[in-house]
């Protein structure tokens, strides 16, 4: 048993160790996959097929505060959703929306949420097809909550697994990181940062779309969401059996968001993102994968970042540093910054 906590806390939601450990032992163990097969394949999507092969997933948005520069609650509600299902290989088609409400929230805001959800939706090609809203009493809740759950369609012969990835085969990202993370620390105003990073926030379905049309080798990908980039690639690492090494140099990071971590004694590879994935191709169709992820806005930025090795004496993830030494990346112990999205 991982998990010694008799209460949860804020690091269980924050995309890490204790977040992994609180899904294995309380829901994981008990909505147990029926088949080994299914439990090689535990993502943020779930694998069904009447008939056509749909993928289904749902997701909850608490992101403080609901407005921020580059997106709002609304917007990165459907971005996480279309996300999901893309980085399992699905095209998006259809959301649901649940809105939970706190008494005395302006009703311009939620005018604004749902214009924001609209135009997100109808950017990454799908419809929002159902939904619910409750009230509640002031103090039962901050503002606004959204729940959101998505469908969508896998196309014949697309089988991404984390358990696939081979050694040899390259790590690239699609843009910056840490972009959300630092926007969202600077939004709330507690420590009187200032400045002028917006979120990264974006829907990847058409960017996934692509590299899977031009590249036969596709592995896996996984958005680096709560946990940042250091917490995917260790579930992915895990997962495959492989060891990861990715190399600091590579990293694509703004000057703004390395100031701003080494103020706060913060580490980027553990910072939120809400329009960044990384995903695995075999090495000969890595100059592929990035023609097509270069040819989108949200993949200008895209490039290699490491690979994956033998695992020798266990699954790990490894920087070389810009002096020429190496470091452990961990899996995120603890909560960098709560409520994040």
């Amino acid at each position: 048993m991982a998990l010694r906590d008799e209460h949860v806390t804020l690091a269980h939601g924050g995309g890490g160790k204790a977040m992994r450990d609180l899904i294995d032992e309380v829901f994981t163990s008990v909505f147990q996959p029926e088949s080994r097969e299914d439990q090689a394949r535990l993502m943020d999507d779930a694998l069904f097929e009447p008939g056509a092969r749909l993928a289904f997933t749902t997701d909850s948005f608490v992101v403080d505060p609901v407005e921020f520069p580059g997106g709002d609650i609304g917007k990165i509600a459907v971005c996480g959703t279309v996300n999901d299902l893309a980085v399992g290989g699905a095209t998006p088609l259809w959301l649901s929306a649940a809105f939970i409400i706190e008494e005395g929230t302006e009703i311009a805001l939620l005018r604004r949420i749902v214009a924001s959800m609209q135009a997100e939706a109808e950017r990454a090609g799908v419809k929002i097809v159902t939904g619910d809203t409750k009230v509640v009493g002031r103090g039962s809740a901050d503002r606004v909550f959204i729940t959101t759950s998505g469908v969508g369609v896998i196309p014949p012969g697309c089988d991404l697994r984390a358990d696939a990835v081979q050694p040899g085969d390259v790590a690239i990202v699609n843009g910056v990181l840490g972009d959300h993370g630092a926007t969202i620390l600077a939004a709330r105003g507690d420590m009187a940062l200032s400045t002028d990073i917006q979120s990264d926030c974006a829907g990847l379905g058409h960017l996934m779309a692509a590299v899977a049309k031009a590249c036969p080798t596709l592995r896996c990908a996984r958005d680096a969401t709560r946990g940042g980039l250091a917490s995917a690639l260790n579930e992915i690492a895990e997962d495959a059996q492989v060891a990861i090494e990715i190399e600091e140099a590579r990293l694509p990071l703004r000057a703004e968001v390395k100031g701003m971590c080494e103020l706060l004694g913060l580490d980027p590879l553990y910072l939120a993102n809400e329009g960044t994935l990384v995903l695995f191709v075999a090495e000969q169709d890595a100059e592929a994968a990035l023609a097509a992820m270069k040819s989108l806005p949200e993949g200008a930025g895209a490039t290699i970042i490491g690979n994956a090795r033998a695992s020798g004496p266990g699954p790990r993830v490894t920087m070389r540093t810009l002096f020429g030494g190496a470091r452990i990346v961990d899996m995120l112990v603890g909560e960098q910054l709560p409520r994040i999205c």
